[in-house]
Parts: C-alpha cells; sequence; structure tokens
C-alpha cells in the first residue's frame, strides 16, 4: 500500500489496520496552520504510524525529523519513507518503543514542532503531554498539534501551557498547545517546564 505527500512523494504504508495514517485533509490542514515554520525546524513525531507527518516535515525543510512508534514493522516503514526523502543536510531517526518511556531518552533536547496521533482510545494523551512538559521537550517558542476524535473529548490540563487553536474536520480534531509567555496568569504553577519565551501567534 501507498499514500501521496507533498510535491506527490509516494510513501509505503502498512497493510491493514495496524498503523491509522493521518487523512490528507488533516495533514494539509497542519502544515497550512505551520506553514512558515517547518523550514529548519526540529520535528518530534509520536504514535508516528507510517510516519508520514514526519516524511512531510522532512519535505518541507525539517532540519530534523524523530519518530516514536511501538510497532516494529512500522518503524522499519518510516525507516525506509524518510530515507528516501532526507537530504545530506537533514537529520531524522526513529526511535521503537513505548512512548511515555522512550520521552525521558529525549530529555535535554526541544523540538519546535510536535505532532501526536495516538490510537483515540488508548488514554495516552494526558501522560504523555505531562512526560513532553516534565521533560521540557517543547521550544519555548515551539507549538504541539494533538489529533484527536471530534466527539468525546477533553482536552488535558497542562498549566504551563496553553490552547491556541482548535480545529475540526468531520471525525477527527486538533488542538494546538504551546508554552504560556512569563507575563500570562499561571505561567508559574508548573515549575521548570513553566519557563517560556514569548506567545507565538498564528
Amino acid at each position: 500500500m501507498s499514500l501521496r505527500i507533498y510535491g506527490n512523494r509516494q510513501l509505503k504504508t502498512l497493510p491493514g489496520k495496524e498503523t491509522r495514517p493521518t487523512s490528507a485533509r488533516v495533514r494539509e490542514a497542519v502544515f497550512n496552520i505551520w506553514q512558515g515554520k517547518i523550514a529548519g525546524c526540529h520535528w518530534l513525531d509520536l504514535c508516528a504510524g507510517n510516519g508520514s507527518m514526519g516524511a512531510e516535515a522532512l519535505c518541507r525543510g525539517a532540519a530534523l525529523a524523530v519518530g516514536i512508534e511501538k510497532s516494529s514493522r512500522a518503524c522499519a516503514i518510516i525507516q525506509q519513507n524518510w530515507q528516501l526523502l532526507a537530504n545530506a543536510e537533514q537529520e531524522f531517526r526513529v526511535v521503537r518503543g513505548d512512548v511515555i518511556g522512550q520521552l525521558k531518552t529525549l530529555s535535554g533536547k526541544q523540538f519546535d514542532r510536535i505532532y501526536f496521533d495516538p490510537p483515540y482510545a488508548s488514554g495516552l494523551y494526558e501522560p504523555v503531554l505531562v512526560a513532553i512538559a516534565q521533560h521540557q521537550l517543547l521550544d519555548p517558542s515551539g507549538e504541539i498539534a494533538v489529533e484527536h476524535a471530534s466527539q468525546d473529548w477533553t482536552s488535558p490540563e497542562i498549566p504551563a501551557w496553553e490552547i491556541c487553536r482548535e480545529k475540526a474536520y468531520g471525525n477527527t480534531s486538533l488542538t494546538f498547545y504551546r508554552i504560556r509567555s512569563q507575563g500570562d496568569k499561571g505561567a508559574g504553577e508548573a515549575g521548570e517546564a513553566g519557563e517560556a519565551g514569548e506567545k507565538v501567534k498564528g
């Protein structure tokens, strides 16, 4: 199986339901929203599936893409896809394992853009977002996009962060987080994870 991304590039995908690639509509929306923010960025793809979001980021000039995925078969597909797309100046890394456990190994690194798309009923949303904040993986001027079902969704509250936009695309929705600026009320309530820079607008 295959799908096409930015520049009409073709990606390999796994057959069946082992992974659930982000739809073309949602993928396009994310990169339209983040237009002008991808070139040179450090991108983190959580529950990466076949790696289509990280692949798009590489095609649009991301300097670094890191993908975390539990399935070994999916990791092999991501490795193949990203290997074909990355140029000599770009770096990428595919990490196999439990997303929460693997986030610890990234402590000390920061990412400008993070895309998080777990199985909707996995119960991973809050613990993963808390872990990202705890390990300070989000750059002070960066954003996180969380893909989730449009129904039966409650946004986890992370004291150091704020929701900067919410978008719905049929049965799929996106919630975007960023770190509160230091002058915002509540910004000091999250300890080290609350140390932030200026807000990103738009």
